[in-house]
């Protein structure tokens, strides 16, 4: 069988390249989703920094509810059922102190930057 000519080898690479650039933009553009799991009645990790949009998600492994709830406010998830998730899009930059309402010697600690 005799090989393509040139020009629809050309067409073909270009079009795989064009498809792989649109591939990659989409991939980067894509909000980034962190995940902060709540178990033994601690958040783990209980720090974490994250960018403007991104998105965190608490994850809840105990065997009962929790809330993720900001001091000043800025966000409360609510109760969190056992294997329930809650998720909070970060803002504004910013240093957000949260703690658990049900259990106040829970404490996390949300840093947009």
């Amino acid at each position: 069988m005799a090989a393509p000519a040139p020009s629809v080898t050309v067409w073909l690479a270009s079009g795989l390249m064009v498809a792989a650039a649109a591939m990659v933009a989409a991939a980067a553009t894509q909000p980034v989703t962190h995940t902060v799991t709540i178990e033994l009645m601690q958040f783990n990790p209980a720090a974490l920094s994250v960018k403007p949009g991104e998105r965190v998600v608490w994850v809840n492994k105990d065997l009962f509810p929790h809330t993720v709830t900001a001091n000043d406010k800025r966000f409360d998830s609510g109760a969190i059922a056992a294997n329930g998730s809650w998720s909070y899009i970060a803002g504004k930059k910013g240093e957000y102190a949260y703690s658990c309402t049900f259990h106040p010697t829970m404490h996390g600690k949300l840093t947009a930057q």
